[in-house]
C-alpha cells in the first residue's frame, strides 16, 4: 500500500503540510521518507517496524546501508541509500549547530549530541568532544574501542589530540552496551587520570559522559569531576 491509498486524513503528506512536521508521529516522518510499503504491508507498518528494530529514531541514525537490509522491505539499494542519506543529513545537521554557537555551557546539550553518537553502538566506545576557548566543538572523536579502563585508554593520545585541535577544554565520553549508566570506579579513576594529563598542557576537562540505551550520566553533574 502507498501513501496515497491511505484516508485523506491518515496521509503523513497532508497532515505535515496542513498541520506542521511536529504534528507528525517518528512513524509517520519515516514513512514520508519511504513512500511505499509492500505487499502485505503498509508503509506505517514498515514504518514502525523499522522503528522498533532499532530502538527508535536515536537507534536508526546510527543504522548502516547493511544494517538496514535486514528489514524486509528495505532490499532495494536506492531506498537503503536514500534513507542513510538523509540520517547522515541530520547527524551533520546537529553538529553544524554544535559548532555554529555556545552550547556547550549546557550538560544537556551535550548528553543530547551524545546520545545520538553513541546510544546505538554494539560496543563500548570511549569518545573525546575537543571545545574551542568558548565552549564550541570543534571535533569529536572515537578514540578507543573494546574494554575500557586505565590501560586500555591511553592519556598521551588524548593530550596529543587535543594538542592537535588547539583545544581549550574537552568532554569526555563512553557508552555502557549494557544499558546502566552508573560510573564504575573504573570509569572514576579513568576521569582523574586524564584530567591530571590533560591540565598538564592547560585543557581543561569540562565533563565525562556515560550513554547507555536511552539515558545518559553526567560525572559533572552528579560531582564526581
Amino acid at each position: 500500500m502507498v501513501l496515497k491509498d491511505l484516508p485523506p486524513d491518515a496521509r503523513p503528506r497532508e497532515k505535515l503540510l496542513t498541520r506542521g512536521a511536529a504534528a507528525l508521529s517518528d512513524v509517520e516522518l519515516l514513512a514520508l521518507l519511504l513512500r511505499t510499503g509492500m505487499a502485505g504491508k503498509n508503509v506505517l507498518q514498515l514504518a514502525q517496524e523499522l522503528l522498533d528494530s532499532f530502538d527508535g529514531i536515536a537507534g536508526l541514525l546510527h543504522a548502516s546501508a547493511d544494517d538496514l537490509k535486514r528489514i524486509k522491505g528495505l532490499g532495494g539499494p536506492a531506498k537503503r541509500a536514500e534513507l542513510v542519506a538523509v540520517l547522515e543529513l541530520s547527524r551533520r545537521a546537529l553538529a553544524q549547530q554544535l559548532k555554529a554557537r555556545t552550547v556547550f555551557d549546557s550538560p544537556q546539550a551535550v548528553m543530547h549530541y551524545l546520545q545520538l553518537h553513541l546510544s546505538a553502538k554494539k560496543h563500548e566506545i570511549f569518545a573525546v568532544l575537543f571545545l574551542d576557548t568558548q565552549n564550541r566543538l570543534i571535533a569529536m572523536e572515537e578514540l578507543f574501542r573494546g574494554s575500557l579502563s586505565q590501560t586500555s585508554v591511553y592519556p598521551r593520545e588524548v593530550v596529543l589530540r587535543a594538542l592537535h585541535h588547539h583545544a581549550a577544554a574537552v568532554v569526555l565520553a563512553h557508552n555502557h552496551p549494557s544499558g546502566t549508566v552508573q560510573p564504575s570506579r573504573a570509569d572514576q579513576l579513568l576521569t582523574q587520570t586524564l584530567s591530571s594529563a590533560l591540565g598538564l598542557v592547560d585543557v581543561r576537562v569540562l565533563d565525562h559522559v556515560i550513554v547507555g540505551g536511552g539515558e545518559t550520566l553526567s560525572m559533572a553533574q552528579k560531582g564526581l569531576l
